[in-house]
């Protein structure tokens, strides 16, 4: 179902879960697409649309059960069902992605890593087995891993999915600022890192230009 629904609803959801995980630790029984609204910078009628989706209905004069709305969002997303990724490139940032633990909750579980310096092969990071490059293909096709996430040096990284694809990768989450080229039948997703970090630091600049003094002061209650 999922690769029938636009890519901007799907990006949404996460937000949505986000935020019914933060209601359900707080003992929250019932939200509303009204109450989503105000803490997500969307607005409440498309919030419906999306809900509606999920195929669970509200109650009247109530809203949503917090607990409910979250399973569907959850099951919409497939993030119930653990899906294997393997990670290319255990440096700085492939390392750090290793030992995160959120991942679990999105539904993905690293099962593999791979990396070209002696040091870092048959090592474990959070339990996960880094293996040598040149096993990239024979480890993938054994595992049967459709999901790659991609953390390698830019000049590296086109040679690395070409053989990725050809071990049978059919999505790639690519960290690095390479634009790659794939066949029509792989999905790839791009972290644009130094984008986002241009667009912060200009807009940090903009705001000291407008306010030299430093941050207006609120009144705080």
């Amino acid at each position: 179902m999922i690769h029938e629904i636009s890519d901007l609803t799907l990006r949404r959801f996460p937000k949505y879960i986000y935020i019914l995980r933060s209601m359900q630790r707080k003992g929250q029984e019932y939200t509303s697409a009204s109450e989503l609204s105000r803490f997500l910078d969307i607005h409440h009628t498309q919030i419906r649309k999306d809900l509606a989706l999920t195929g669970v209905r509200g109650i009247p004069k109530r809203g949503h059960r917090v607990d409910s709305l979250l399973r569907a969002c959850i099951e919409f997303l497939d993030w119930d069902n653990l899906t294997d990724a393997c990670l290319v490139g255990v440096g700085n940032m492939g390392s750090a992605l290793l030992n995160y633990e959120g991942f679990a909750q999105s539904g993905l579980q690293i099962v593999a890593a791979f990396d070209s310096d002696p040091e870092k092969i048959d090592k474990r990071i959070n339990n996960i087995k880094v293996y040598p490059i040149e096993k990239l293909k024979d480890v993938i096709g054994i595992l049967e891993v459709k999901i790659a996430i991609l953390t390698t040096p830019a000049k590296n990284s086109q040679k690395l999915t070409n053989e990725m694809v050809a071990a049978g990768i059919q999505g790639i989450w690519n960290f690095t600022p390479k634009k790659l080229v794939v066949p029509e039948n792989v999905v790839v997703e791009n972290m644009d890192i130094y984008p986002a970090l241009a667009a912060l630091l200009g807009k940090v600049r903009n705001v000291n230009t407008i306010n030299p003094n430093g941050p207006v002061e609120f009144d705080q209650e």
